[in-house]
């Protein structure tokens, strides 16, 4: 580990474990995987080296925080997950930013985007942060093993808020997991903090907190993909709701992305994707001010095992797709009742700004029936007495049988 760091030390440097010594490990296990891993010849294979191990190490990254569960959902985002934003992102150059990376998901994801469109690596350049001095480690080496530049990611155990450590920095795009409803973010100390230029965040959540440190970071140009729990969509607790009007209202918001459960890891709480951008009104694409796209992803997914859902590349090109044939000039682009709506902002100030998918995109065409309001309203009226009427007489029935006299 020494050597290594030595011959890689703009990369390695102070980042690798050097336990091995320590009687706590089993030496007959150590010596075996020493061997197993001798006996892989990287030479004769088709990847190159850096890429073999880059993805032998992701694998043992997915399993490790697969057995850690709570644990392992603090270092370790959903692959499927990390697609969905790069593939909707499109990060093909500039300045990618996550100010609280874990092991780096999204940095690989990235140039692994950028390699599958024949892009150049060299015009991404990534910047991150991460709190966690075990994680940060964690990402430092996933990315060493992949030949990614790690130099500007970036460890302090205060964290983002507390002390940036990328003030000046304005990405192009921002892609990001932060912790579902954190209450330990060190609000009280940042009442007046500069960033809040939405509305001040709730001491007992970071969630719009996240929101607003994202938007701070955005370049004029920029767009910022992030997981955030539902409630997101539609809390008016202290000053929530405000804030997400506010986000409405200045155009900031350009898709909502809802999410089926068991996705994740360390939690059961529902999530979804949101989409900011700085720039509607061009980019390469149409001039979309004024409209939100919501796409409601909620059934999609399949169990990976008996607690784990994970999408299929067929789903994620399918939500990706979507929101690129929205955005783009002569797009093929149409509602589809139960899963994607394109809607005004006057749609949304009618929701009270509430932006939970559902409430936009219906209820799927499958599903309706082609029965009138007052056909239906009569069958159930019948159906509700017939019931009443069955229920009577069971009560009647139990009174017999326990013998009881009760009028």
């Amino acid at each position: 580990m020494e050597a290594i760091e030595r011959e890689n030390a703009k990369r390695l440097k102070g980042i690798l474990p050097k336990v091995y010594g320590q009687q706590k490990l089993d030496q007959k296990c150590l010596g075996g995987l020493i061997d197993l891993i001798g006996t892989i010849d990287l030479v004769k294979t088709d990847s190159k080296g850096e890429d073999l191990l880059g993805k032998v190490y992701e694998y043992f990254l997915g399993q490790f925080a697969l057995a850690e569960g709570k644990k392992g959902g603090q270092f370790y985002t959903p692959e499927s997950i990390v697609r969905l934003l790069v593939e909707i992102l499109e990060p093909y150059n500039g300045r990618v930013f996550d100010p609280c990376c874990g092991s780096g998901g999204m940095f690989v994801q990235s140039e692994k985007f950028v390699q599958n469109h024949q892009g150049r690596l060299d015009n991404l350049s990534i910047y991150g942060q991460e709190s966690n001095e075990t994680t940060y480690k964690l990402c430092r080496m996933n990315l060493a093993l992949r030949g990614i530049d790690g130099s500007n990611i970036k460890w302090n155990p205060e964290g983002s808020f507390l002390n940036d450590a990328h003030k000046d920095l304005k990405a192009d795009f921002v892609i990001a997991n932060p912790p579902f409803n954190d209450s330990d973010w060190g609000g009280d100390l940042l009442q007046n903090d500069g960033r809040w230029q939405y509305g001040k965040p709730p001491q007992g959540s970071a969630n719009f907190a996240w929101v607003q440190h994202f938007l701070y970071h955005l370049s004029p140009t920029g767009s910022a993909g992030f997981v955030l729990s539902n409630g997101s969509l539609s809390s008016n607790t202290s000053g929530e709701g405000e804030i997400r009007k506010a986000l409405v209202v200045q155009d900031l918001v350009d898709c909502i992305v809802m999410l089926p459960t068991q996705l994740f890891y360390n939690t059961g709480i529902p999530a979804c994707l949101w989409f900011l951008s700085r720039y509607k009104n061009g980019n390469k694409n149409r001039d979309r001010k004024g409209e939100v796209l919501f796409i409601d992803a909620s059934e999609l997914g399949y169990m990976v095992n008996r607690s784990s859902r994970s999408f299929t590349e067929t789903e994620i090109k399918r939500i990706a797709d979507t929101y690129h044939e929205w955005k783009k000039s002569g797009g093929s682009y149409h509602d589809i009742k139960g899963f994607c709506k394109s809607a005004s902002l006057v749609d949304i100030e009618k929701h009270n700004f509430v932006l939970t998918p559902g409430r936009y995109v219906g209820i799927p065409d499958e599903v309706e029936e082609d029965v009138s309001f007052e056909d239906r309203m009569s069958a159930l009226t019948m159906a509700l007495g017939e019931q009443m009427r069955e229920g009577q007489l069971l009560d009647e029935e139990i009174k017999k049988q326990l013998g009881m006299n009760i009028n």
